[in-house]
């Protein structure tokens, strides 16, 4: 096995090596780069099925079981129920999969929650001839990025992260439209986030719709969002994934931020992912959007 690092601040090829079958030994070394670089790309993972990608995510940590409700009998007949489609594909006129052809926004997965979830990994099944491809920003480049007056200015300040919509602006289940921020349910989290396991510092925003800044008047706490905001996908910083199917990505939710491009509606897209729960976060959440 083979590690390759991108140029820039963040990401690594992966090569010479099936994900199906790794040894332990490669493993260790495989998480230690997914620490190291924050984005990690193996190609060309053709023995990968759905059960083989929950064995290898689950090796990260605890997996979210599918974020939508199944009756029983639907249950029994998946390959697995911790591997989640994002795809436009219909079959008799319903989606097979979450996300659509839409544009995603900037995000981090699931950072509503207390303890959101450090890993993602990602198969590539089907790929449109053009569109929707996936783009990561590293979260260390920024807050370095940022001028050392705003720096110390947020050093304390925390952010509520909105639990009512998904990276496509749909609104959740379960939850009502608000139109001030302040209202905006969900968990908060400081900005400047330490890493647990590097004990690094990058920024941690989420996303920016229905965001609020703690402590702060409406209006400054939207200005603040903003000038962060400007900093966080600056273009020396981020790094696009252009897929070929049978991509891997795997990816440190408290490191880097991704979005994804609209694609045609009439095209086929097809992807499988496994979101690792934090082990704070598993025995307590079994359900809700991860999009």
């Amino acid at each position: 096995m083979n590690i390759e690092p991108f140029e820039g601040p963040f990401g690594a090829d992966v090569t010479d090596v099936d994900l199906a079958n790794i040894s332990d030994g490669d493993f260790e070394r495989l998480y230690q780069a997914w620490l190291d670089h924050g984005v990690l790309r193996i190609r060309d993972q053709q023995s990968l099925d759905d059960a083989g990608l929950e064995r290898f995510s689950a090796r990260f940590g605890p997996l979210e079981e599918i974020p939508v409700k199944l009756p029983p009998e639907v249950k029994v007949k998946l390959p697995s129920l911790y591997v989640t489609a994002l795809s436009n594909i219909e079959v008799n006129g319903r989606p097979i999969g979450g996300l659509g052809n839409a544009e995603a926004a900037w995000h981090s997965d699931m950072t509503y929650l207390p303890n959101p979830p450090p890993a993602s990994v990602l198969l590539s099944i089907e790929i449109p001839e053009t569109g929707g491809d996936t783009q990561f920003a590293c979260q260390r480049a920024a807050l370095e990025a940022l001028p050392s007056e705003l720096r110390e200015r947020v050093g304390e300040l925390r952010i509520k992260h909105d639990a009512a919509h998904t990276s496509v602006g749909e609104l959740r289940p379960g939850f009502e439209e608000v139109t001030d921020p302040r209202e905006t349910p969900g968990a908060t989290h400081p900005i400047v986030l330490t890493h647990p396991e590097t004990g690094r510092d990058a920024l941690f925003l989420g996303r920016r719709d229905y965001a609020y800044i703690e402590g702060l008047p409406l209006e400054e706490s939207e200005a603040l969002l903003d000038e962060l905001w400007r900093h966080a996908a600056l273009s020396e910083n981020v790094w696009t994934q252009h897929w070929n199917e049978r991509d891997v990505i795997i990816w440190d939710n408290r490191r880097v931020l991704h979005r994804r491009d609209e694609f045609p509606a009439t095209s086929r897209r097809l992807l499988k992912r496994c979101q690792v729960l934090a082990r704070e976060t598993a025995s307590q959440h079994r359900s809700g959007s991860s999009a």
